[in-house]
C-alpha cells in the first residue's frame, strides 16, 4: 500500500507513553460482553465460575473480571522502537484514508460524518466502554466514538494468524471505522436492543458481516493506492479471523450457533461485495435471510 508522504489524520491519540492501572467500573462488562461474543453464554458461565472461585479461595486476584478499585494513569517515558513507530504513522494515514471515504460518502447520501478517534495504547487502557486490554484485539467504543488499537495485534497478526502485510492492518482499522459508521446510523443501537433475544448472535454477525462491507467500500475508494498483492492481504486477514477458524484453532471444533462475527468465507465474501461496489446502500445484511448470509 502506497501510503509514505500521505496525509495523517489528526485524530490519532498516542497513548503508548501511559500505564493505566486500576478496574474502573465497567470493565467487567466490556470482558464479558467480549467473551461472550466468542464463546457464547457458556463462556460466560465460566468465566463467572473464576470469579468465583478466586474470590472465595484467594488463589488470585480476580477483581479485573468486574472492575473495582479506582483508575490511575501514570505517564512514563516510552520510546517505541523505529518499526513500531512507523506502524503509528500508517494507522494515521490510513485512518486519514477513512475520513476522505466517508465524508464524501455520507455526503452522497444527504448525512454528515463525524470523525471517530483512534487510540493508539500499551496494553491497558480506560474507555467510555470499561477497561480495554490489548489482548482483545483492536476494537470501537460507540460510547465514545473512539477506536482502540494495541499495535502489538499486527505482530500477532502476522504470527499467529498468518496474515502480513500493511494491507491487512489496514481493512482491521477500516473494519473498526465501519462500526463507527454503524453507530452513527443508529445500527449498531438496533442490534445492541436485541442483545436478550435468542437470536442475538445473528445479529451480531450480520452486524460484523456489514463492518466487512464497509471496509471493502473504503478499500475501493482507495484503488490507487493499492499495490499488487494487497486485496489478497485483506482477505486473507478476513479468512483467518472468521469464525470457524478461530473457533478450530482454539477449540479443534466448530460450533456454528456460537458465532459472533461470521465464517471465513463470509467475511471475505462481504468484504469484497463492499470493495465491488463502493457504496454504502450495498450492504445491508439485515435484510438477507440468515442462512444466505
Amino acid at each position: 500500500m502506497k501510503w509514505k508522504g500521505r496525509r495523517s489524520s489528526s485524530n490519532v491519540q498516542d497513548a503508548r507513553g501511559q500505564e493505566y492501572s486500576g478496574g474502573g467500573g465497567s470493565g467487567g462488562g466490556l470482558i464479558m460482553g467480549l467473551v461472550g461474543r466468542m464463546f457464547g453464554f457458556k463462556g460466560i458461565l465460566i468465566l463467572i465460575a473464576i470469579f468465583f472461585i478466586g474470590t472465595w479461595t484467594g488463589l488470585f486476584d480476580a477483581s479485573f473480571l468486574v472492575g473495582g478499585g479506582g483508575e490511575q494513569v501514570r505517564q512514563v517515558d516510552y520510546q517505541p522502537a523505529p518499526e513500531e513507530q512507523q506502524q503509528f504513522e500508517f494507522v494515521t494515514v490510513v485512518l486519514a484514508d477513512t475520513e476522505d471515504v466517508w465524508h464524501a460518502e455520507f455526503r452522497r447520501v444527504g448525512r454528515e460524518y463525524v470523525e471517530p478517534t483512534l487510540i493508539v495504547y500499551r496494553g491497558r487502557t480506560g474507555t467510555g466502554c470499561g477497561v480495554g486490554e490489548s489482548a482483545m484485539g483492536p476494537f470501537y467504543c460507540p460510547a465514545d466514538q473512539r477506536i482502540y488499537i494495541d499495535l502489538s495485534f499486527y505482530d500477532q497478526l502476522a504470527r499467529e494468524f498468518q496474515a502480513p502485510g500493511d494491507f491487512a492492518q489496514a481493512y482491521v482499522i477500516a473494519h473498526e471505522v465501519g462500526h463507527h459508521v454503524q453507530n452513527l446510523l443508529g445500527i449498531s443501537d438496533q442490534v445492541h436492543a436485541m442483545r436478550n433475544r435468542p437470536d442475538y448472535n445473528q445479529q451480531s454477525v450480520r452486524l460484523e458481516l456489514q463492518a466487512d462491507y464497509l471496509a471493502g467500500v473504503w478499500a475501493h475508494h482507495n484503488r490507487r493506492y493499492l499495490e499488487q498483492g494487497d486485496i489478497q492481504e485483506a482477505m486473507r486477514a478476513a479468512n483467518q479471523i472468521g469464525d470457524d477458524a478461530i473457533q478450530r484453532r482454539t477449540q479443534g471444533r466448530v460450533v456454528p450457533h456460537a458465532f459472533t462475527h461470521g465464517t471465513s468465507e463470509q467475511r471475505m465474501r462481504w468484504f469484497n461485495r463492499g470493495l465491488e461496489s463502493g457504496r454504502i446502500e450495498g450492504g445491508n445484511t439485515f435484510e438477507i435471510p440468515y442462512d444466505q448470509l
